[in-house]
């Protein structure tokens, strides 16, 4: 099956599917086949160099993105295991449902979407006495998901808070992280800064993934934030099977504190890449 997908490919596309092993960035235009080689690589690793399904995780963007590749390798492949294809937030959703409870989470935890997360905010504004009519909830929520995306916490914000608008957002972050406790509650961008936290005060838990996972794959990586960032990296580190794709020209989530400067770093943070 894997000679036969390789017929589908054009020399270049090849090249990147058949290297396997060690750091590789994929730099690649729009419609230039990025998804194909994604899927191929995958399906190569699995029936070429015989991987364990298991031991492969692909992290996407979007959920259609990660649905899309996952219906792909399902028709390319007879196994009956699959690798863990998903975003970012869910591959760190699936992690926190079994390992929260290292950092004071029950596996019940409830995932707040945007509207919730403003409707705490105007919860932690009452508490702090600042008004809603003096700042914008979804500006204030805004302002903490970049700290967050930044990997500041609420301690680290008071002390680097500017300004008269930072200021304030450092006096509601704080109840905003306590009324999320009392709910038992994550936001979308505490999923991330959660696991790293997790992994960074049980290193034994990180062990676990790190052997887990022993190649990883990620998609626009010219989209990562410092978060996305630092949780790749130290997956990765163990086995540094890691084979990042990016097009330069379509960072499009600036305004999440995404860096396409990301896969500039890459090559200092891993060597022969």
């Amino acid at each position: 099956m894997a000679i036969d997908i390789l017929k589908d490919l054009n020399e270049e596309q090849k090249k990147a599917v058949v290297q396997t092993d060690g750091p590789m960035i994929i730099l690649a235009g729009a419609g230039s086949g990025k998804t194909r080689v994604l899927t191929y690589k995958v399906i190569y690793l699995i029936q070429e160099k015989h991987i364990e399904p298991q031991n492969i995780l692909m992290v996407t963007f979007t959920n259609k993105a990660a649905n899309e590749m996952k219906e792909r390798i399902q028709k390319l492949t007879v196994n009956s295991d699959k690798p863990l294809i998903g975003t970012f937030h869910s591959l760190c959703a699936r992690i926190l449902r079994i390992e929260g409870k290292y950092i004071g989470f029950s596996e019940k935890f409830t995932i707040y979407d945007t509207q919730d997360s403003v409707d705490a905010i105007k919860q932690a504004m009452a508490r702090a006495n600042i008004s809603t009519k003096d700042f914008k909830p979804y500006s204030v929520h805004s302002t903490i998901s970049q700290a967050k995306n930044q990997l500041i916490n609420e301690l680290e914000y008071l002390k680097l808070a500017r300004g008269y608008f930072q200021e304030n957002v450092s006096k509601i972050y704080p109840f905003y992280q306590r009324i999320l406790k009392e709910n038992n509650a994550l936001d979308f961008d505490d999923l991330i800064l959660r696991t790293i936290e997790l992994f960074e005060k049980n290193p034994q838990v990180l062990e676990k993934y790190q052997n887990k996972f022993q190649y990883i794959l990620v998609d626009e990586y010219q989209d990562t934030n410092q978060a996305q960032y630092i949780l790749t990296k130290m997956l990765s580190k163990k086995w540094k099977n890691i084979c990042v794709v990016g097009d330069f020209s379509q960072s499009i989530y600036s305004f999440r504190g995404a860096n396409f400067q990301n896969l500039m770093t890459f090559k200092n943070d891993f060597n022969g890449v």
